[in-house]
């Protein structure tokens, strides 16, 4: 259960250092991925703020297992998980997908409260 518990919390932490990267670097790309797509006009810089936003958390969370251990990782996660679940509602609100609602940022969201709970449990 250990193993699962960090490997799924690296993982989860890498890949949204992975989407901050995307977003910092192809933000319209990034933002069609999110679910809902934006316009050559759509300021670009809000959408690098995302990606920065996306990266230090992705960071922040890598830094919380390494130096401080998996209870704290477990709290961060656990409120980290409002954010995808926050962005299931954007998405939903700004005539983007369900699909991309529900499949990318809810299940993220569950996911999320799993390897949470998965820490607590260390």
């Amino acid at each position: 259960m250990t193993i699962t518990a960090y490997t799924l919390a690296v993982l989860l932490d890498l890949l949204v250092l992975f989407v901050g990267a995307r977003f910092l670097y192809s933000p319209h790309a990034a933002a069609s991925g999110y679910g809902v797509a934006s316009t050559s006009g759509s300021p670009t810089a809000y959408l690098r703020i995302k990606g920065l936003r996306d990266g230090s958390y992705g960071l922040l969370g890598l830094a919380l297992l390494a130096f401080v251990g998996p209870r704290a990782e477990a709290w961060y996660m656990l409120v980290v998980a409002l954010l995808p679940l926050g962005d299931t509602f954007i998405v939903l609100r700004n005539g983007g997908s369900r699909a991309a609602a529900f499949g990318i940022h809810f299940a993220t969201a569950v996911l999320v409260l799993v390897a949470a709970a998965l820490l607590f449990t260390l």
